[in-house]
């Protein structure tokens, strides 16, 4: 399967400064801004060139995004690929070896359903499958 980004993620300690840096960098505003509750973040998406960029802020201290950041600093998060069938690519992959973070696609930021495959089997990218939701 060919896949295509869908958006890059960024995780960044503050996310109103991030998108300050970033509407400097790209010379373009943020279009959207979201909670995800579930998931303890608040993101930001840019759009350049057809493909989108994410900025990932944690909403709690002990959030995903707040430990990523505490272990690694801010910077890349994830890569995003687009897929038609999100539960038909999670069942190729599982045959093909890859560890699945979640066993079930669950509602993501931009009404997208997604998964994240384990970055040990990625050479050390976590990825981010997503499926638009409508």
């Amino acid at each position: 399967m060919a896949y295509q980004v869908e958006h890059i993620g960024i995780a960044v300690k503050d996310l109103k400064e991030g998108i300050s840096l970033y509407e400097k960098l790209l010379g373009a505003p943020c279009y959207k801004t979201e909670k995800v509750d579930a998931e303890n973040v608040e993101t930001a998406f840019f759009i350049q060139n057809h493909t989108k960029i994410e900025l990932l802020s944690s909403t709690h201290p002990e959030g995903v995004i707040a430990q990523f950041i505490e272990k690694k600093g801010e910077g890349l998060h994830h890569i995003a690929f687009e897929v038609p069938d999100i539960l038909e690519e999670m069942e190729r992959l599982k045959k093909e070896g890859f560890r699945l973070l979640n066993e079930t696609p669950k509602k993501g930021a931009d009404n997208k359903l997604i998964c994240f495959v384990h970055p040990k089997d990625c050479n050390g990218v976590l990825i981010e499958l997503c499926q638009s939701m409508g």
